[in-house]
């Protein structure tokens, strides 16, 4: 088996190690990351990047988008499976789909044709904010082991005969043994706001807020909740973001031409 890897903390980010020694066991991995921190650039693409050797594979001084691009088209690297992660800290929620660079590498290995697995890890905030969690490699243990198990077996289990990537969120590991995974869809919570302070715009998310207290809004089966309970999520998804209820439209589409 042949693996593309990448992600969009950087290619030096702890969880790209981690989740490169562990697919290393299984597969052929190139890496090709970002050179730095590219978190929350969605499927941003540049004109043109710089390409550098690393120890890993290749630092491209671009987005996860840039990078899979170059990988797929111009370094004619053919993988059975793009990765996408393991990204410091969770990627939940319907609103972060197009956000996240981390999911975003996997949307556009997609739109390829490969199929691709994005992978985060959740950990609580509460007295440590997300800024100030550094995790290290052995943190990332339930993260790289799901995506592993994932890999071995979500081909031939014929998974991405119906889903074009997985989101794969994790939590720290458990005391003992290892967690439970559980097949979820991305929740529809969305509690973002902001407030002006002069000429200062503050944006807040408060699902982050609620998650720290403990207050999950989130219904059974969805993502958030799932990993806040302290289960795997992997979440099948397809690229397009496409609806399959089209009557409304079509009666609308059809009357503009008279004027209706």
């Amino acid at each position: 088996m042949e693996i593309l890897l990448t992600n969009d903390d950087g290619i030096d980010a702890v969880g790209i190690r981690a989740l490169h020694d562990a697919l290393v066991e299984l597969a052929d991995v190139t890496v090709v990351a970002p050179a730095d921190d590219q978190s929350a650039v969605g499927r941003q693409l540049s004109r043109a990047v710089e390409l550098r050797e690393h120890e890993l594979g290749y630092a491209v001084d671009g987005t996860p988008t840039d990078c899979v691009v170059a990988s797929l088209a111009a370094l004619g690297l053919e993988p059975d499976l793009v990765v996408a992660g393991c990204n410091r800290g969770a990627n939940l929620g319907e609103y972060v789909l197009g956000r996240s660079g981390t999911i975003s590498a996997a949307v556009e290995a997609a739109f390829f044709g490969y199929p691709a697995i994005a992978a985060s890890l959740y950990f609580p905030v509460g007295d440590v904010t997300f800024d100030e969690f550094t995790p290290d490699v052995a943190q990332f243990t339930e993260a790289t082991r799901a995506v592993r198990h994932l890999v071995e077996h979500a081909a031939a289990a014929g998974v991405f005969d119906e889903a074009d990537y997985l989101n794969v969120n994790a939590p720290l590991p458990p005391e003992e043994g290892r967690a439970e995974m559980e097949v979820t869809h991305p929740s529809h919570v969305y509690q973002m706001d902001a407030e002006r302070e002069g000429g200062t715009v503050k944006i807040h998310d408060r699902i982050w807020q609620r998650m720290a207290e403990g207050d999950v809004p989130d219904p059974p089966g969805t993502d958030r909740r799932a990993v806040v309970e302290g289960r795997i999520s992997v979440s099948p998804l397809t690229a397009p973001h496409t609806t399959t209820d089209r009557d409304a439209l079509e009666s609308l589409a059809a009357s503009y031409a008279d004027g209706g």
